[in-house]
């Protein structure tokens, strides 16, 4: 262990050691990318309320989802097993293979057809609610789900209440961001209330009404997934804000075979979307601080994926990250994160440890006082053991489809300062060292051959392990498509 993480774990575990928390709030942002919040590098985005929550918690400068896109890493969360494990491996109304389907055109001519995957959270799973709930835990759902059709929506899941979470993966009916919604789980509120605040709203009202038993709330924004929609006067204030820095066109694209990129963040819609966002969860925190529960509550802020940058709308930049959402480059996985644990975490700390979204499930439990269930988040393991582990510990990822944002069917492992890709599609492998090269530039594969085969071997036995699907050889392939 490096002697920054060794400082880091001391200040942290010598914290007053007073009585676990009783309640949890797991706060999910959809989309958003590692340097989205100004306590994470922006300085075009305003988050004054989550910097001032990173200001007092600990901060995860090394937290990672489970999968570049969303509902494989919001499996993870609920179940604390990897999507290759669960078949959850791609966001649910993807391109699915099943024997007679026809793949669709612009898929035909790929070298590799997608992998067929499981679209809807397996039922027989133990989730992280109904693990609460055996211990007498209020549960409550707000906003996007994206992990099933009817019969597989929040309640079917362990949450005694659901707002808004449904099978659609963005807000797309109604006013999309605004009321009327179109949500056959989200009541409708006054004409042109906006979502975010709604389901703050609707946050602290259960908050408010559990009165002293323990409870489990997570608010999983819609924010800031597609569409891009933000309030007037925000986007207003973004726009002269890009005016005032002077932006211009020509200095924001750059490209990553086969997609341009988006080198600056000054999209004034997403900025707008980003803040409204930001003024929700203070809301949050604020009426916990009245009820006076903020002292009893594990507060853990996360992302599904990284952001949005050579894509539908392009609308944020991960640098110095490479590509972002859909990519197995660090923009597409690396994700702002945080956590408060009264009495453990240290105000203004910092964990460079890397963990996966696989353990907010043991985490939540462990800091709750609660008893780990390793035959249930089999591959979660919680931060309060990582705080003091001297071991390195390997983290997988496994995506054997084609994403929308270019990015191509693969998977990675990730061993200490290492990281190795490999590509199903015949492309060379990768292997990057992260500390040293954090935005992937220089491919190591040829002169640490040693390392590259260490952790080509482990991903073999952890594909093995996990009896992960694969994608399979298109024979209509002609050969002619090289980018990919």
């Amino acid at each position: 262990m490096k002697f920054k993480q060794i400082l880091t774990v001391f200040l942290v575990m010598a914290a007053p050691l007073v009585a676990a928390p009783k309640n949890a709030l797991f706060i999910f942002a959809d989309d958003l990318g590692y340097t989205d919040l100004g306590c994470f590098g922006s300085s075009f985005y305003e988050t004054p309320n989550l910097d001032a929550l990173c200001e007092d918690a600990m901060k995860l400068t090394n937290a990672y989802a489970a999968c570049p896109v969303c509902s494989p890493t919001r499996s993870s969360v609920l179940t604390g097993q990897y999507p290759a494990r669960t078949r959850n491996t791609d966001y649910f109304g993807a391109y699915n293979p099943k024997p007679g389907s026809a793949i669709p055109k612009h898929l035909k001519n790929r070298p590799v057809s997608a992998a067929p995957y499981v679209e809807r959270l397996p039922a027989e799973l133990t989730t992280l609610p109904e693990a609460l709930k055996e211990h007498g835990y209020a549960t409550f759902f707000a906003g996007k789900w994206h992990l099933g059709p009817k019969g597989s929506w929040p309640t079917d899941h362990g949450f005694d209440i659901n707002k808004g979470g449904w099978t659609r993966g963005g807000p797309y009916g109604g006013k999309k961001y605004f009321s009327p919604y179109g949500n056959p789980v989200l009541e409708d509120g006054p004409d042109g209330e906006h979502l975010p605040d709604r389901l703050a709203q609707e946050t602290n009202k259960f908050i408010n009404a559990t009165g002293d038993k323990p409870f489990f709330a997570m608010l999983s924004f819609y924010s800031v997934h597609t569409p891009l929609i933000g309030r007037k006067d925000l986007v207003e204030k973004y726009k002269k804000k890009a005016e005032k820095l002077g932006y211009s066109k020509e200095e924001t694209w750059g490209f990553d075979t086969p997609r341009k990129v988006r080198l600056k963040q000054d999209h004034a819609v997403y900025g707008a979307m980003v803040e409204a966002m930001d003024e929700a969860v203070g809301k949050v925190i604020d009426n916990l601080k009245k009820s006076g529960k903020y002292e009893d509550t594990v507060i853990i802020f996360y992302s599904d994926n990284g952001g949005l940058s050579t894509s539908e709308g392009w609308p944020t930049s991960n640098l110095p990250l490479r590509a972002g959402k859909g990519w197995l480059y660090e923009g597409g996985i690396r994700e702002p994160a945080m956590i408060r644990i009264p009495g453990v975490t240290k105000a203004g700390s910092s964990l460079e440890t890397p963990i996966t979204s696989t353990d907010i499930f043991p985490t939540i439990l462990e800091s709750c006082g609660l008893p780990l269930m390793p035959k249930v988040h089999v591959d979660g393991v919680s931060l309060l053991k990582t705080l003091k582990a001297e071991k390195e510990r390997a983290l997988y990822w496994h995506y054997p489809h084609w994403g929308n944002q270019g990015g191509s069917p693969g998977g990675a492992v990730r061993l200490g300062d290492y990281k190795y890709i490999r590509y199903y599609t015949g492309k060379p492998a990768e292997l990057f060292n992260l500390r040293e090269d954090p935005s992937e530039k220089n491919n190591l594969i040829e002169k640490q051959p040693e390392m590259a085969k260490k952790l080509a071997s482990m991903f073999d036995a952890w594909l093995k392990e996990t009896d992960a699907v694969m994608p399979i050889k298109n024979p209509d392939y002609d050969g002619k498509l090289k980018k990919w």
